[in-house]
């Protein structure tokens, strides 16, 4: 098998396929309230195109996909493009991350396709809250997680982004409940995506800070979870929950970095916080065969930047973070 090195030495074995740049819900960190701008359908690229770029992705040596949105399930038909992931040669793990709205209708088709672990986003148990982040009703993303656990995926990863004076105070509620439910937590920095990031920066919170306050609550011991992303994780001494924390401005992990990310349109991103990218969608309808196609993968790789610069340059993307595959 073939492998993608960047500039840098990095190994990519992990692609974050947007499927749609369309939500059911309006969190006010990533997308505007009335935003409308979306994606014309016959701009996304088809079943088909996906699944060419992912096994041509794999033959490079990428073993790791990861749906994501938007919200991917308001894709039609998403678990009909699972199935056909799921049975490409070296592709090892398939993932899905969701708002979990349609998680009760969906769950047991996803993991009869093969999709094997879920990210849920999650950033509050409090119904009036939910409602004032996000637009949307918690029962239906906290029924939607309870037909995902009786579906057997393994592990459900609740993602809260923690925000200073929005949801500070329910960290803790929020490690309970994964306690609880056999969930694992991963907190999460708001980043300067666009403008909604950029306001949502204004309640940054550091998790080094969060890290300590837990810390004298609980006995915090080195933990390590399966997947490919970037959380750093601890284990609560005598349970099996894991707390990971994504810090990508107070402890960034661009060092590790393996991933890029695929937008609906067939955009390939190399770097959540640069402008770098490279078009796939024009090479895929004009014909495009096998060997050229992972020539234009390598030729987009290699724009590969050695990092973000959150923090130096906090107004840089001017794009959300739904456009660019979260």
């Amino acid at each position: 098998m073939d492998t993608l090195n960047d500039p840098f030495g990095r190994r990519i074995e992990y692609v974050r396929l947007s499927v749609t740049d369309r939500c059911d819900l309006r969190c006010d960190y990533c997308m505007p309230k009335g935003f409308k701008d979306f994606q014309e359908p016959e701009e996304w690229l088809r079943f088909d195109e996906i699944e060419r770029v992912i096994a041509a992705f794999a033959r490079l040596g990428v073993s790791r996909v990861r749906l994501t949105g938007g919200e991917p399930l308001v894709r039609r038909d998403l678990p009909e493009l699972a199935a056909r992931l799921a049975r490409l040669p070296g592709l090892d793990d398939l993932s899905l991350s969701t708002n979990a709205t349609r998680l009760v209708k969906h769950a047991e088709a996803l993991r009869a396709a093969g999709v094997s672990r879920l990210n849920v986003s999650l950033d509050t148990l409090r119904a009036e809250r939910f409602k004032r982040i996000t637009g949307g009703k918690l029962t239906k993303v906290l029924d939607g997680l309870m037909a995902a656990k009786a579906a057997g995926f393994a592990p459900i990863k609740l993602n809260m982004v923690a925000m200073q004076g929005v949801n500070d105070d329910e960290i803790e509620d929020m490690v309970e409940f994964c306690l609880e439910h056999g969930f694992t937590l991963r907190l999460i920095e708001t980043m300067p995506m666009g403008d909604t990031g950029r306001e949502a920066s204004g309640r940054y919170l550091d998790l080094q800070t969060v890290r300590a306050r837990l810390a004298e609550r609980y006995e915090l011991l080195p933990g390590v979870m399966p997947g490919g992303g970037p959380a750093r994780y601890v284990q609560i001494a005598g349970t099996e929950l894991r707390i990971g924390f994504i810090t990508p401005i107070s402890q960034h992990f661009c060092a590790t970095c393996n991933r890029v990310r695929l937008a609906v349109d067939g955009t390939l991103y190399m770097c959540l916080g640069q402008e770098d990218r490279f078009e796939l969608r024009p090479l895929l309808r004009d014909g495009i065969d096998d060997a050229d196609l992972e020539a234009a993968i390598r030729q987009a790789i290699a724009l590969k930047p050695e990092r973000h610069e959150f923090r130096e340059e906090p107004g840089k993307i001017v794009r959300f973070m739904s456009m660019t595959g979260g």
